[in-house]
């Protein structure tokens, strides 16, 4: 019996070719952290750097900013921003709502099916809306 299943290294190829970036090592290296194992998830730069870390990767904290920022650009991810100082990465670059639990920091996919707007403000003028970003920020009762 043969495996098809791809490898991480594979997966993170496909993902960076198929939106035309150049394969380096450090690219590699973090995209197989992010999508490797097919799994959607919410990284902040500093989770990313340490995890590349601990599997002795050499990579400096700002090659992970430049990374994400570049992975970003051409919509391989999206970037939440939390608290105006505190962003996530997220490898569902579709839109839809996020839980932000302020006790552990973490980001979660929130049901976009739950989801209602009924309608947005007028833009100024000159102006048209890019994105709506809904973060529903939650806390433990008691």
């Amino acid at each position: 019996m043969h495996d098809d299943t791809p490898t991480f290294e594979a997966r993170a190829s496909d993902w960076l070719c198929e939106a035309g970036l150049r394969p380096t090592r450090q690219r590699l290296t973090l995209a197989a952290l992010l999508v490797g194992d097919g799994r959607d998830r919410h990284v902040t730069a500093e989770g990313l750097h340490e995890a590349a870390l601990s599997r002795g990767e050499s990579v400096s904290l700002a090659t992970v900013y430049n990374t994400l920022g570049a992975f970003c650009d051409c919509g391989l991810l999206r970037e939440i921003r939390v608290d105006g100082s505190k962003s996530y990465f997220d490898t569902n670059n579709t839109d839809h709502p996020h839980f932000y639990w302020e006790e552990s920091g973490t980001l979660t996919d929130a049901p976009l099916a739950e989801l209602e707007i009924a309608r947005l403000p007028t833009p100024p003028e000159g102006a048209e809306v890019a994105s709506v970003d809904v973060v529903i920020r939650l806390r433990r009762r008691g």
